[in-house]
């Protein structure tokens, strides 16, 4: 978990970079911008608000060969040694940047290469590096007194609220090559920013192996469970699913599907569909592994437990033991009306 709110900025370089294959400039500051007392809060806003508001996706720093040839990394490494030599290395960070900018789409813009420090991360105190990029200008007004009249200039900037591109670089696993998180509101060019500039790929820590399997299982519910049962057992499935994740502390894979696939029938469908998608969730060769609590209090928020009838009638399912949904609900026929229907046990109705 991740906390920026006491981050503090100790130095920012700004630079900017136009786009190589138009023969666009580039522009390196010569020193490091002496940030004032009135921008310092405005700035850090701009920088790490996207990161605040972003789920805590990790990227780490990865090369074919080895994380001593990758060119980012070391430069990063280069200012977490050498914090006052921030600004230097900023020019170097920069100019690949620019090397990168070489298809047409890419937008030039400003370049700023920040240091924090006081940046918390699972409990942990320690330094970052932001990189971040603004591309896209918009119009504002600007007003002058001129003798007995207002005069409108129109002018262009950055609007302060969205931040277009941004890496925030921790000093945590550096190893691993570093816990990365990467916003990137401009989807067109994702390759040039995530794999030939940063060149990152996710963090496989129990944090991603715990989201992608949960995402897994509710893709399985799904397509297999679904389609095979209904509504309410797709539901039931990952109520056990999540319960199951939350009370225990490593996953095992042939426990998981012991407890929670009460249908025989489907524990075979639930390893074939394993082997299909597997790859794409990136667990395919994954049976077990340390479970985050925090993952998996993100995914229960995320899972819809509504059951959406024909007749415009909603049954809503929020329970924290999925053995609620069995006790208390259940599906029949109705000959007269040729209908199915839930019956609901209660003992009375709360007031919320």
């Amino acid at each position: 978990m991740i906390n920026l709110f006491s981050a503090q900025i100790e130095s920012l370089s700004v630079h900017r970079v136009g786009n190589k294959s138009r023969n666009e400039n580039l522009f390196i500051s010569k020193e490091a911008y002496p940030l004032s007392d009135e921008l310092n809060p405005l700035i850090k806003e701009y920088f790490l608000k996207s990161f605040r508001d972003k789920e805590e996706n990790y990227y780490q720093f990865v090369h074919e060969t080895d994380l001593e040839f990758h060119a980012l990394y070391n430069l990063v490494k280069e200012i977490f040694l050498n914090p006052l030599q921030a600004h230097e290395v900023s020019k170097k960070i920069t100019t690949l940047l620019y090397e990168q900018s070489l298809h047409q789409h890419i937008k030039g813009g400003e370049v700023y290469v920040t240091y924090f420090e006081n940046v918390i991360i699972d409990n942990e105190k320690v330094d970052a590096v932001g990189i971040f990029k603004s591309e896209l200008k918009h119009d504002f007004l600007q007003f002058n007194e001129k003798e007995n009249n207002l005069d409108i200039i129109l002018q262009q900037g950055v609007y302060l609220n969205k931040l277009d591109k941004g890496a925030l670089i921790i000093n945590k696993e550096d190893d691993k090559g570093y816990k990365i998180l990467s916003v990137d509101s401009n989807k067109y060019d994702t390759k040039y920013w995530l794999e030939s500039f940063l060149g990152v790929d996710f963090f496989q820590d129990e944090n991603f192996y715990t989201k992608k399997y949960l995402k897994f299982c509710e893709n399985f519910a799904k397509d297999v469970v679904l389609p095979a049962e209904d509504k309410q057992q797709e539901v039931l499935f990952m109520n056990r699913a999540m319960n199951h994740f939350a009370s225990n502390d490593d996953f095992d894979e042939q426990k998981f599907i012991g407890e929670v696939i009460e249908n025989p029938d489907l524990q075979p469908e639930f390893k074939h569909y394993k082997e299909q998608q597997g790859n794409k969730y990136n667990i395919e060769d994954l049976a077990n592994f340390p479970i985050s609590n925090s993952a998996v209090t993100d995914a229960r928020k995320k899972v819809k437990s509504v059951i959406n009838l024909d007749t415009h009638v909603q049954i809503k399912m929020d329970f924290v033991s999925g053995e609620s949904a069995e006790k208390f609900i259940e599906k029949g026929w109705d000959e007269e009306r040729q209908m199915y229907y839930y019956l609901v046990y209660f003992n009375k109705e709360e007031k919320k």
